[in-house]
């Protein structure tokens, strides 16, 4: 983990690849790990873990019953600040920040989130929330860690 500091959120692709077998995931378990132990004060919304069984099932070849099982597991961290809200306002006002930075709606809805929350850092394997600047944003992977599970998504 680096010197940014927390609250951190949770992006997708850090809650799937920590529950994948991965050779590169030790990144994100490390952080995974932290705020199931209550080390690191970290906020995830809830649609994260639907799109991280997407994930699972549709890119690290995970059974819809193993993905499901690994999350359902994750959700019983009580130490983890689960997201429930999704109103209006905060659709609408994460459309807004997905068309000022020009992002993907859902990448806008998180940092919508971030925002709200007073999140400090997002946690993430892409680059797409350095485009905002109202938290930091910590991407867990190397360049090569990257190409490295590319070349592990391909095979």
């Amino acid at each position: 983990m680096s010197d940014a500091g927390g609250p951190y959120l949770f992006d997708v692709g850090v809650i799937a690849l920590a529950h994948t077998e991965a050779p590169v995931r030790d990144a994100a378990l490390s952080y995974v790990r932290a705020a199931v132990a209550g080390d690191i004060d970290a906020v995830v919304p809830y649609p994260v873990l639907i799109g991280a069984h997407t994930v699972l099932t549709t890119y690290y070849g995970r059974s819809n019953a193993d993905a499901s099982r690994l999350l359902q597991n994750f959700m019983d961290a009580k130490r983890i600040h689960w997201y429930d809200g999704m109103s209006e306002g905060g659709v609408r006002g994460g459309l807004s920040q997905a068309s000022e930075v020009n992002v993907g709606g859902w990448d806008g809805y998180y940092a919508q989130i971030a925002i709200d929350e007073g999140v400090e850092t997002v946690v993430t394997i892409d680059d797409d929330f350095e485009r905002f600047d109202e938290f930091d944003t910590e991407v867990i992977l190397s360049p090569d860690e990257f190409a490295e599970l590319n070349r592990f998504l391909q095979n």
